[in-house]
């Protein structure tokens, strides 16, 4: 088992690890894992990265439901990780608890919400590590430190006992260093696929290769060649002819009004301190017109039903994970707002629509990591799994 105890990441939660021995035996019987601290251990706080929720709410009563699953499978718990306060924002900046350190990127954001996750996966503390994704926190950081990661479809995993953001989009998610070891996780945690193991044909998402810079399409042009032997010649295709900005507006709107919904009353009850960025986003959310929100909502109906009717054969969509490497540490506040706007149009594809989708750390631009993401239809995760296994072991990226 790797050393969780020398966290040279700073990927924990100061204090006491909420460290918890797995079954004896079992299908993840040996390895160890780490758990994003808005989940639920029976008897440890669940900080949600932020001082004042931490002071305001108990230890948790109980474990949640995804974990206990884990430790039956017999992983083992080292402890929890930082997350951006109330997984509301994209860096993996946290000034509460520290902003964990990009292993693959020292001078470069990790990525957020769920930055000490991805953070302890990539610097090898522990084998895999969950964490949660509402508009990209586990397919962002797992592409900014150079490691797996997915999104399953939305549903398929219960998050009882974990803190929200934004239901209708909130789902766990998971980062491992080893595909064989993402996909083992995910034969423990999602249900039986609801179709054919067969994946394909391959769809290129012409929106989101246009918007990734030049240096990210550069890095990702072998892994796409090497896909293609998998499953054919891509065919190009606009998911979204109204722009990725338009999937972005409809997807901040609807977030929002879900986030206050969700969040608010603790918010007005507590008045917290807030870190750079966050307590203006609440603001945002606060003042959102339920107008644009009601849009938004009818936008994703059409717009789901537009993807549902695409990959319903079994096809699976390629494009950039994110359109650019993490930015810098030294960043300006106006630089991570514009990366984060630009990412966030293409995280909504699956985001909105509840589709699963895995990120995989294959191109490397300005020397970091960038991610390919693959994305199917919901309800056939492990056969995603399965491909980004293949696709990972063709190019000497697998173990």
């Amino acid at each position: 088992m790797p050393d969780w105890l020398n966290d040279t990441a700073g990927a924990f939660v100061p204090g006491c690890r909420a460290a918890v021995a797995g079954a004896a035996g079992g299908p993840l019987a040996g390895l160890g894992f780490a758990v994003k601290d808005l989940f639920d251990v029976a008897g440890h706080p669940t900080t949600y990265g932020n001082p004042d929720w931490a002071r305001t709410n108990p230890p948790a009563a109980a474990t949640a439901p995804v974990v206990r699953s884990l430790l039956e499978a017999g992983a083992s718990l080292c402890g929890k990780t930082k997350t951006v306060e109330l997984a509301y924002g994209l860096t993996g900046e946290n000034v509460w608890y520290g902003t964990p350190l990009n292993p693959a990127a020292p001078d470069r954001f990790p990525g957020g919400s769920s930055c000490g996750s991805a953070a302890a996966v990539a610097a090898g503390l522990v084998d895999f590590a969950l964490g949660s994704d509402t508009g990209g926190s586990v397919r962002i950081p797992a592409s900014y430190c150079g490691v797996f990661g997915i999104r399953p479809s939305w549903g398929a995993i219960s998050l009882a006992g974990a803190r929200g953001l934004g239901p209708s989009f909130d789902t766990p998610g998971w980062f491992a260093r080893d595909p064989a070891v993402l996909a083992r996780v995910g034969e423990v945690l999602l249900p039986e696929d609801a179709g054919a193991p067969a994946l394909g044909p391959l769809l290129k998402a012409n929106e989101a290769w246009i918007n990734a810079a030049p240096a990210t399409v550069v890095a990702l042009a072998e892994p796409m060649l090497v896909l293609e032997t998998l499953l054919g010649r891509a065919v190009w295709v606009d998911v979204a002819p109204e722009g990725l900005g338009t999937l972005y507006e409809h997807f901040r709107c609807v977030q929002a009004e879900e986030a206050w919904a969700t969040l608010g009353s603790w918010v007005e009850a507590t008045r917290p301190a807030f870190g750079p960025g966050v307590g203006e986003r609440f603001a945002a959310a606060r003042a959102m017109d339920p107008g644009k929100a009601a849009a938004g909502r009818s936008f994703r109906r059409a717009f789901r039903a537009r993807l549902q009717a695409l990959l319903a054969g079994g096809a699976v969509l390629a494009y950039p994970t994110s359109p650019v490497p993490a930015p810098k540490l030294d960043a300006s506040l106006a630089e991570q707002n514009a990366v984060r706007e630009r990412s966030m149009g293409v995280t909504a594809i699956a985001g909105l629509c509840g589709l699963p989708e895995v990120s995989l750390p294959l191109g490397r631009a300005e020397g970091t990591p960038v991610g390919l993401s693959l994305v199917t239809a919901a309800g056939r995760d492990r056969a995603l799994l399965a491909l980004a296994g293949r696709l990972a072991a063709a190019l000497g990226r697998a173990g």
